[in-house]
This record gives structure tokens, C-alpha cells and sequence, in this order.
């Protein structure tokens, strides 16, 4: 799973969705350019590649560019990996989409719907786990790349490490960086059978980087 790199939307802090986002930014591209040529110096991803992407810019674009890693074949659309539909929210600055649609300030709700016409987590986490299961069950034992977003990758953290989102319990977030690599391997579980046939290899990966601060947010 791949996070796209920065975008216009970031850079200009506006909420993104189909039609708000606008692409990457100069640095968004910059950052793709560095996954592409790590992927191409390792050969890390193997000679056996699906690739799949959103809907979305930003997540086309940096696709694209690291599309050289892939192999030639074909990158396919999927609007199941985009990121959370933001409905009447979409392309409006980020200040102006808080005081329109604010949070609920003393709990939070998977199935509550912040803005008409957008989703709830629930919602996301449906769309975004029939997506996935898809792609496992159409590509067994090949290296699927998803090109995709932060929201999606948190989604499938939550899904496959099984975490409760109603529990009162306090816990660790998730913030995956702009083009970082989080990769799952499925394969026969070793251990208890209370944990699944997947193993989490690695998690916001950003070695290509390099630490660089005019790359790392």
C-alpha cells in the first residue's frame, strides 16, 4: 500500500475529495520520483505485479509516476480505494469545513455523518474492506500494489489488526507519510489461531526519503 505524495490540496489546506483534489504538488512529485527509483534500484516489488489506484488525482498521478516499478502493466481505477468522500464538504478550505461541519466534541460515533452527502467511518471502512477483499481474492499469491491514500491505509490497520474504534480504551494513531510503503503478507498463519493468515511486514516505510526535509512533511 502506497500513500500518494503531497498534494495541491495539502499544500493549500482544502478538503479533497473527487473533485477538490487537484493533484500533486511540486514536492508531491518530488517524493514520487524517489519512491520510483528505490522501487527500481531494489527491485523490491518483484517481477510479479498488479497495480490498482483510486479515483483520485493525487493518487492517479503518483501511480503513474511510479509506474516504472510496476513492470508496464496495466494501473486499474478503483473507486473502492479512495480516500473518505467528503460530500457537501469538498473543495472547501479546511477552516471554512470546520466552522461549517465541526466535530462532535464529547464523543465520537463511527456511524455519525459530519457533512451532507458524505460518509461515515463505517461507511468507509465497508467500501474501503470490500475493496481490498477483492483484490486478494482476484490476485492470489501475486504482489498487489494499491496506490492510494492515508485514510484507506488506516482503514486496513484497523481492519486486519482487529482494533475495536468504539472501545473507551486509549490507543496508538496511525499517520502514514506522504508516499510511504505499508505492506501486508498472507500466507499460513504459524501461530494461535486467533490471529489471522496475515502478517504486517512493515509499516510508513519512507527509506527514500532519506530523512530529507524538504521531502518529509
Amino acid at each position: 500500500m502506497v500513500r500518494h505524495g503531497e498534494s495541491l490540496a495539502q499544500e493549500r489546506r482544502i478538503v479533497a475529495g473527487h473533485d477538490g483534489c487537484k493533484g500533486l504538488s511540486s514536492r508531491g512529485r518530488t517524493q514520487a520520483e524517489a519512491l520510483r527509483d528505490r522501487l527500481l534500484a531494489t527491485g523490491e516489488l518483484g517481477d510479479d505485479v498488479v497495480a490498482y489506484t483510486s479515483l483520485m488525482s493525487r493518487a492517479v498521478e503518483t501511480a503513474a509516476i511510479i509506474s516504472p516499478a510496476f513492470g508496464g502493466v496495466e494501473i486499474v481505477q478503483d473507486c473502492g480505494l479512495c480516500e473518505v468522500h467528503p460530500g457537501e464538504g469538498d473543495g472547501l478550505p479546511w477552516d471554512e469545513y470546520d466552522a461549517r461541519f465541526p466535530r462532535p466534541r464529547d464523543s465520537w460515533d463511527p456511524d455519525y455523518r459530519r457533512e451532507p452527502g458524505g460518509e461515515t467511518w463505517n461507511e468507509m471502512a465497508t467500501r474501503v474492506g470490500t475493496a481490498l477483499d477483492g483484490l486478494v481474492e482476484r490476485h492470489p499469491r501475486r504482489t498487489i500494489v494499491v496506490v492510494s491514500h492515508g485514510g484507506v491505509i488506516v482503514q486496513a490497520m484497523i481492519r486486519l489488526l482487529a482494533l475495536d474504534v468504539t472501545s473507551e480504551t486509549p490507543r496508538a494513531w496511525f499517520s502514514p507519510e506522504n508516499t510511504s510503503l505499508t505492506e501486508w503478507r498472507k500466507g499460513t498463519n504459524p501461530y494461535q489461531r486467533t490471529t489471522l493468515d496475515w502478517q504486517l511486514v512493515r509499516f510508513n516505510d519512507i527509506a527514500h526519503l532519506g530523512g530529507n526535509p524538504a521531502l518529509v512533511a
